[in-house]
């Protein structure tokens, strides 16, 4: 990857070299004498020994000293070896341009001394060794700045591979638990359930392969998720589903980012003895996409050993490897301690403080409403029931 970038910029380098250089050489016409339509080449000649040097003296340095020398951390060699090499081209450009000066034919006043043009041609030397080690120094940090976000990408992709890997294993495991329990009370939703999980493990296994998918495959996936789990669950256990997709949608998504969230509900928001319910949505819009989880809040106790939090410290992970910037993943318990709120948006585009912080103050008023809604049916009711949480367009 590195030399195909290489090998793709050199023939502009050299187109900008060309051009550069036959700017430097043309400037000699301004400065001779023309007789008539043509062009006196003996001073040309003479004029031009001045961009010569600075040629000899740049590619030298492009060349030679500076990836030779100042690059291995020899600066002193790389100072004198300069410092010589200035003295012997001004030295010799001074004695050519004496010898191949023309006779004066009037001595014009006021002209300043040799020495003068002396120092200008070595001060111009020195500004072109200078300009010769700046722009292969930045040629240098482009091409190791190049490298390094090479790197980071490869290391970034690995480490989403990683945390995918990880997830099969983690998901499987959950889903043949679930089966496992299915088989000791009712073997023929055993046997529904396997058919599920082959749908799933078809998505698992394949699609999970890809950085991103369409958004409506990972629906489907989900959707299937869903069913399997309603298998093994009671009649005390409401499940509400909300997927506000185009059939025909064309946004992409990491993989599975959604499912750890989903089965955590199913896991820690269920009871076996009392009434419980889990509501999902995901929805769309041009801005963000948005999966929001409400269930009912049972906190496990400290013996209850069934989850120990990878696939939630997983979806953290792969977020700010897959979305850094794009996205707020808001976790909450509603005051009276029995609904656990997880909403998650993924952004188009990357938020800036002041959009950030809108979102928070805007979420939070959400749940300030739908909390005051929550209490005032509590009030009125003299038994336990699964309320519905209004969901926000």
């Amino acid at each position: 990857m590195k030399q195909s970038l290489t090998s793709a910029r050199r023939p502009l380098e050299i187109l900008i070299h060309i051009i550069s250089w036959g700017i430097v050489f043309g400037f000699p016409f301004f400065f001779i004498d023309r007789t008539g339509d043509s062009i006196n080449w003996h001073a040309y000649l003479r004029h031009s020994a001045v961009p010569l040097s600075f040629v000899t003296v740049f590619y030298l340095n492009y060349f030679l000293l500076v990836p030779h020398l100042l690059f291995r951390e020899q600066k002193n060699k790389y100072i004198i070896y300069n410092i010589l090499l200035v003295c012997l081209i001004g030295l010799l450009l001074h004695i050519w341009q004496s010898l191949n000066a023309p006779a004066p034919t009037l001595k014009k006043p006021h002209m300043p001394p040799g020495w003068i043009f002396f120092v200008r041609d070595i001060l111009s030397l020195i500004f072109t060794i200078g300009l010769s080690a700046a722009i292969r120094m930045s040629a240098r940090w482009g091409q190791a700045e190049a490298a390094r976000r090479e790197a980071e990408k490869s290391r970034t992709e690995a480490e989403l591979k990683n945390l995918r890997n990880q997830l099969n294993p983690h998901f499987l495991l959950n889903t043949l638990n679930n089966i496992y329990a299915l088989i000791a009370f009712d073997s023929d939703k055993a046997q529904q359930a396997v058919q599920e999980l082959s749908k799933l493990l078809r998505y698992v296994l394949y699609d999970n392969q890809q950085n991103y998918v369409p958004l409506c495959k990972e629906v489907d996936f989900i959707r299937n998720y869903i069913e399997l789990m309603r298998i093994r669950l009671s009649g005390n256990v409401e499940v509400i589903t909300q997927f506000d997709i185009q059939p025909d949608s064309r946004t992409e998504i990491a993989p599975l980012i959604f499912i750890s969230l989903i089965e955590n509900a199913f896991k820690h928001g269920i009871s076996p003895t009392e009434l419980s319910f889990i509501h999902i949505l995901i929805s769309e819009n041009k801005e963000e996409i948005r999966c929001e989880i409400r269930n009912s809040y049972h906190p496990k106790t400290n013996t209850d050993k069934s989850g120990s939090g990878i696939g939630l410290e997983q979806v953290r992970k792969r977020l700010e490897l897959s979305y850094p910037g794009r996205y707020q993943w808001d976790k909450a318990i509603s005051p009276d301690g029995k609904e656990y709120i997880s909403k998650l948006l993924i952004f188009n585009h990357p938020i800036g403080r002041e959009n950030y912080v809108c979102a928070i103050v805007e979420t939070n008023l959400w749940h300030s409403v739908c909390w005051r809604v929550m209490s005032t049916k509590h009030l009125f009711s003299n038994r336990r029931e699964s309320i519905p949480v209004p969901y926000r367009p």
